[in-house]
Order: C-alpha cells, then sequence, then structure tokens
C-alpha cells in the first residue's frame, strides 16, 4: 500500500550518532542560506544593474537598508515559529476565518507563479548569453533543468537545501571575482552607504531605491523561512533549547541575509564601474549590462557574470518550489511530492512566457520581468498583514512575546512596506 508522501518538517533528518549538542547545531543551519538565495534572485539583479548604471554607487544606502529590513522580518518569522512550533501557512489556517485564508492562499499561489516566472526568465537570459540559446528555448530548458534537480535521489531531506547552498556559493565567489577584477574606488563605495537628502529630491533616485527595498522582500521568503524553521523544532524540546535554537537560527540568518546584501551591493558596484562614461538612456537591462561588462571589463568578466545568473535562477527557483510546497501543506493540508509542485507553479508560470514570446519575441522579456515584480509587489501585504496580527497575539506568542517597541517597529515597517508594495505596483503599472 502507497504511503503518504512525507511533510516537509518530516524530510529534515541528523545524523544519528552525533552527540545532541553537535547534532542541534547541525539542524539548525541552513534556513537563512536558503531564504538568502530569494534576496538574489533575477528580479534583484535588474533593479541594482539598474541603480548602479544610472547613479553609481550613491544608491548603495538602498541595498543597505533593504537588507537590513530583510532581516528584521525573516528574524519576526523565526519567533513566530518558535513561539508556536507551526509554520505560517498553518497558522493563518487555524487562526483566521476559512474565507480569509483561501483568499491568502490564492495570492499566496500568485505570488508563487510570479515569483517562477521573474525566475525562469533569469535562467533562460542566462542560458541566452553562455550558448545563444533563444530565450523561448531556454525556458523550456531551464525548466526541465529544474525538475532534473528535484527528481535526484535523496531530493527530500535536506538534499534541496545542500544543491541551493551550492549554487548561492557559485553565485557569491562569481561575484567576489567580479569585485576583485572591476576594483571600484573603496572611498565611493563607503560614501553610497550613506543615505544622502538626494535620494528623496531626485525622483528616480527614490523610485530606484524603493524599488531595491521592495524587491527584496518576497512573499515565497517568509513562508519558506517559517516552514524550514518548523522542520527543525523536532529538535527542541525544553525552554532552553527553545532559546538555543533561537540563538543559532538569528546566527544563521543574519549571516545569510548579511552575504546576500554584499552580493547585491556587489551587482550594483560592478554595474556602476562597467557603465561609468557609457552613454546615458533607457534604462539597462540585465543582457546590457553582460554587454558591458565585456566591453568595459573583459570577456572572462561576462562571462562569469552569466554563469552567476544561470545559478542565481536555478536555485530561486529550487526555493520557490519548496515554498510551494509549504503553502499547499499549510493551507490546503496536502501533501505533493517537490516535482508535482514544480509541475504545478512552472506549468503556471510557463503558459503567459511562451504564450508572450511566442508572439512578441525575446523583446519581450523584459515587460514579463516588470510584469512578474508588480504582482508580487501586490501580493505581499496580503501575507504581511496576518503575520502582523499572529505576532501581535500576546496569547499566541506566549514567553516570546514580543516588546512594545519591537511590535511599534514591526508594525511600522508592515506599513511602510504595504504602501510602498501599492506605490510601486501603480507606477510601474503606468509606465
Amino acid at each position: 500500500m502507497k504511503t503518504a508522501s512525507p511533510t516537509i518538517a518530516e524530510t529534515v533528518t541528523t545524523p544519528a550518532r552525533t552527540p545532541a549538542v553537535g547534532r542541534r547545531f547541525w539542524t539548525m543551519l541552513g534556513p537563512g542560506f536558503v531564504v538568502a538565495v530569494g534576496y538574489m534572485d533575477p528580479g534583484n539583479w535588474a533593479t541594482d544593474i539598474a541603480a548602479g548604471s544610472s547613479f553609481g554607487f550613491a544608491l548603495l544606502s538602498a541595498v543597505l537598508i533593504a537588507s537590513l529590513a530583510g532581516i528584521f522580518l525573516q528574524g519576526l518569522i523565526v519567533r513566530l515559529t518558535l513561539a508556536t512550533g507551526t509554520d505560517l501557512a498553518r497558522l493563518i489556517r487555524q487562526r483566521f476565518p476559512r474565507p480569509v485564508a483561501m483568499l491568502v492562499w490564492a495570492v499566496s499561489e500568485l505570488a508563487m507563479i510570479a515569483t517562477d516566472l521573474a525566475e525562469l526568465l533569469g535562467s533562460a537570459i542566462a542560458l541566452k548569453l553562455l550558448f545563444g540559446i533563444p530565450i523561448m528555448a531556454g525556458v523550456v530548458i531551464s525548466a526541465v533543468l529544474t525538475f532534473g534537480i528535484l527528481a535526484l535521489p535523496g531530493a527530500r531531506g535536506r538534499a534541496p537545501e545542500l544543491v541551493v547552498g551550492a549554487l548561492m556559493s557559485v553565485v557569491v565567489v562569481c561575484f567576489a571575482w567580479e569585485l576583485a577584477i572591476a576594483r571600484p574606488d573603496p572611498g565611493a563605495l563607503l560614501a553610497g552607504l550613506m543615505p544622502s537628502v538626494e535620494l528623496a529630491r531626485n525622483p528616480e533616485m527614490l523610485y530606484l531605491s524603493l524599488g531595491i527595498i521592495g524587491a527584496t522582500v518576497m512573499p515565497h521568503n517568509l513562508f519558506l523561512h517559517s516552514g524550514l524553521v518548523q522542520a527543525r523544532l523536532a529538535e527542541v524540546k525544553t525552554a532552553e533549547e527553545r532559546r538555543q535554537a533561537a540563538r543559532w537560527l538569528t546566527v544563521d540568518l543574519s549571516t545569510a541575509l548579511a552575504l546576500a546584501g554584499l552580493v547585491n551591493g556587489a551587482i550594483l558596484a560592478v554595474a556602476a564601474v562597467a557603465f561609468q562614461g557609457a552613454a546615458a538612456g533607457a534604462s539597462p537591462g540585465i543582457e546590457d549590462a553582460h554587454a558591458l561588462l565585456g566591453s568595459s571589463i573583459g570577456g572572462v568578466a561576462a562571462l562569469v557574470f552569466a554563469i552567476a545568473l544561470l545559478a542565481a535562477g536555478q536555485s530561486s527557483t529550487t526555493t520557490g518550489t519548496m515554498a510551494g510546497q509549504m503553502v499547499t501543506e499549510g493551507f490546503l493540508n496536502l501533501r505533493l511530492r517537490p516535482v508535482t509542485r514544480a509541475l504545478i507553479t512552472r506549468g503556471a508560470s510557463l503558459i503567459p512566457a511562451l504564450a508572450v514570446l511566442g508572439s512578441a519575441g525575446d523583446g519581450a522579456v523584459d515587460g514579463l520581468l516588470v510584469l512578474s515584480q508588480v504582482v508580487l509587489a501586490l501580493t505581499l501585504p496580503f501575507i504581511l498583514i496576518p503575520m502582523l496580527l499572529l505576532l501581535r497575539n500576546d496569547k499566541l506568542m506566549g514567553g516570546l512575546a514580543m516588546a512594545p517597541l519591537t511590535l511599534r517597529l514591526a508594525s511600522l515597517t508592515v506599513l511602510v512596506l504595504t504602501g510602498l508594495s501599492g506605490w510601486l505596483a501603480g507606477t510601474t503599472a503606468m509606465v
């Protein structure tokens, strides 16, 4: 008789012979680094390249603010999950009226599709840059590559996390190398980290700054992080172990997202160097940055850029599938295999991608990327607001209830991001 597929929580295993402290340390590491992949996806590349090419290093401060906001919000998810022992999707299903929970589920699925669309296109662009493959064919190949990763033996347990970690390492190494050969001015880098009054005075700088912040906090990362933390709670049995887990998870999160912030800063800095002295014109895309890197820094730099883009796209789409599993299990109590979940999300994103590319050609890629970011901006408040309401429930949070100051900061952050998401979506849709 067939047994049901295990939930995400049942797939994290630990070596039986590892000492208790070492085993707990091992199992607590990982969630932050998997989530960090979403902070380096092709959508972030697009905003970082536009910022660096247009304003040099001036918008590095926006990257810093976005990284700090991400660390704060993902930290709230860790706290909520540790307090309740339940992931975010299940909490919303259990704690809100069914119509509300189903609305959040539907919006979350839409966000998954939009996320997958951007990552699919990013991988397809990378394949075009590396091998000259047309975007439409690259979209199909990218989809097949993802299914291949998810169908590998041992695709359950920590295997997806390890694959994602390896791909993330490729991105980090590639951009460390890019930054080393680009040799940006250290003084200019430090100056760019300090916000200036010009950010508020210059509408284009403000728009790009908000775009960087808005593209950083993505709906699927909230579900993903909560599910990965909840999967590790089998090892946490006492209050002291819970506090220890909170410390390890905070270190894991802070380290990973700080690293992701450095990569985003490196993308912006490399774009600033590559486009220095280039003629002003329309906002450049990823392919433009690749071409400029080749002409201004060297062909090897352009090759490394494309390899990093492919790694970022494939790792991001793998984490998107993991998040999709958690959403389905949490809201619908329905267990799906990774490949099945990927087929659902990727099939839904392939339809608009192939339809638009088939009628408009490769030139439609930028428009599709914009569409995906607009959808993400519109869906984010539907997840942030229920999360905030849960955090404000002192009875639910118990001993991990937030201090009044932290709660006010959380409320302000959600309010600002909700307004930002609506403003960005409305502004971008009118362009």
